[in-house]
């Protein structure tokens, strides 16, 4: 990588983050939806449930004079889920799983970031789905820049997360339904975002 390359990877972490380049007041930064995707997969008998997310929305604050400042959320509707069928969705919308008359949303939000590297960070936060809150670590990686149809600066990343264990969360339906359909208990997640200022 050559060192204007190097710059500009490092440049973009900074500005996902929250970390501090040179003279600035603070930022907004909003996630483009129509630009990114959250998918998820989870191990079943018959091979792998591959899904996705398609409502959500994001903000990064960011603050360059007091970096710890920062701040990154995001909120998914839980009711925009699709497997690629529809009657399965509508059971994972419903009370046996994700209950969206009482949990709505899926949310994020950051308490700290890390930088790994000049491509990589951690970012860890609040992470609540299905009424319980945990805390998990986002692992970020910058894959570039563009431009929005705006002529604005965007940013692109790919987001990942260590596998989220359905048990706890309380996404369980039925134990011997799913013993039999082996049914895995861990998720991944992926997440390819794209950010413009805001």
């Amino acid at each position: 990588m050559t060192k204007a390359a190097r710059s500009l990877v490092g440049i973009g972490f900074l500005l996902l983050c929250g970390l501090p380049v040179g003279n600035a007041t603070e930022e907004t930064y909003r996630i483009d939806p129509a630009r990114s995707a959250i998918r998820f997969s989870v191990r079943h008998m018959l091979g792998t449930v591959n899904g996705s997310f398609k409502q959500f929305s994001g903000r990064i604050g960011l603050d360059r004079e007091r970096p710890e400042q920062s701040s990154a959320n995001a909120t998914i509707q839980v009711r925009s889920i699709d497997s690629g069928i529809a009657r399965r969705d509508e059971h994972m919308r419903g009370s046996d799983f994700f209950d969206i008359a009482k949990y709505p949303e899926i949310t994020f939000q950051s308490r700290s970031v890390k930088q790994i590297g000049n491509r990589a960070g951690d970012i860890v936060g609040d992470f609540t789905m299905h009424g319980v809150t945990r805390t998990i670590t986002l692992h970020v990686r910058f894959l570039g820049t563009g431009k929005s149809a705006a002529g604005a600066e965007t940013t692109r990343w790919r987001v990942t997360t260590d596998r989220i264990k359905r048990d706890d969360y309380g996404l369980r339906w039925s134990n011997n339904v799913e013993r039999i359909s082996m049914i895995g208990r861990d998720v991944g997640v992926t997440m390819e975002i794209e950010t413009e200022p805001e």
